[in-house]
């Protein structure tokens, strides 16, 4: 008990002093770029990609949680709880691509049988997608949708969740809804989304803007923030924090794997890779 009331203590001070020490830079750096250029300081020297590659590996949502609490940045990024992911063993950071997708205002024409597969295409005709999120997707991103507060509407669906993947994409993140969940389960797409839907696109949303600034899960998400998702929920690390936000998960991160091994060691049973602390010492040695 005394054991546990320590690391407690120690854990509280240690993300108390490095909220201090990172309020201090940031503040710092900020006017020394103000001053110099007259613009608001730029968001990260580094590239997002190579910072979420290093996220994935060994790093809990909730170890970034903790990190983003010791920056200041405590539940300002925290996405509804109700974005959930599909399935359990879920997990990916990437850096976000944006989608911002409204409500329409306007009913899709009565098809025929023969045109019962052109349903999309026609939508299309009809401005249904404004714009193309394609162009914009890197390997490793994640794709981050508004959904403007639609309707039941699975955009996401087996089909086009499974291109996305396809492509590079590490997963996608809706505040609407997914449609065959069946098959999106079964093929282990990334899609963390706030329920499960039925109906088609064309007739209900429209995509009006990708890689602009967007409002998901109650968050802001920027293009190039970093997004992640687990079990335990979607989180938003500002690409500007993301740097120091790595460096205090990375050493939350191994202090937990170390002391939940020692205990289960304590149980008699033989350790798994979640508590394999020395990989990830090993691997943020630079961080620690």
């Amino acid at each position: 008990m005394k054991e546990g009331l320590k690391s407690q203590s120690t854990r509280r001070d240690f993300l108390k002093t490095s909220a201090v020490a990172a309020a201090a830079a940031g503040a710092h750096s900020t006017v020394q770029a103000s001053a110099a250029t007259g613009q608001p300081a730029p968001t990260s020297s580094k590239d997002p990609y190579a910072l979420a590659a290093r996220f994935n590996k060994f790093l809990r949502v909730t170890d970034v949680v903790d990190g983003l609490d010791a920056v200041g940045r405590a539940d300002l990024t925290l996405m509804d709880p109700s974005i959930r992911p599909l399935w359990m063993g879920m997990r990916f950071f990437g850096p976000a691509v944006t989608m911002r997708a409204v409500p329409t205002n306007r009913r899709m024409p009565l098809v025929s049988r023969e045109d019962a597969l052109k349903q999309h295409s026609i939508w299309g005709e009809m401005g249904g997608w404004k714009v193309q999120v394609e162009p914009h997707l890197k390997q490793g991103c994640v794709i981050a949708m508004s959904t403007g507060g639609a309707k039941e509407c699975g955009y996401w669906g087996s089909n086009n969740s499974l291109d996305m993947m396809s492509r590079g994409v590490a997963g996608i993140v809706t505040e609407g809804n997914c449609r065959d969940t069946d098959e999106v389960i079964l093929q282990e797409c990334n899609v963390a989304c706030a329920g499960i839907g039925r109906p088609i696109i064309p007739g209900r949303i429209e995509l009006v803007d990708v890689e602009v600034p967007i409002g998901c899960g109650g968050v802001l998400v920027r293009p190039g923030d970093i997004v992640g998702c687990d079990w335990d929920g979607c989180i938003v690390v500002p690409i500007e924090v993301a740097e120091d936000v790595l460096a205090i998960a990375a050493r939350i991160a191994i202090d937990d794997k170390k002391s939940r091994r020692r205990r289960w060691e304590r149980l008699g049973r033989t350790p798994d890779e979640t508590m394999d602390w020395e990989a990830a010492a090993e691997f943020f040695k630079d961080l620690l």
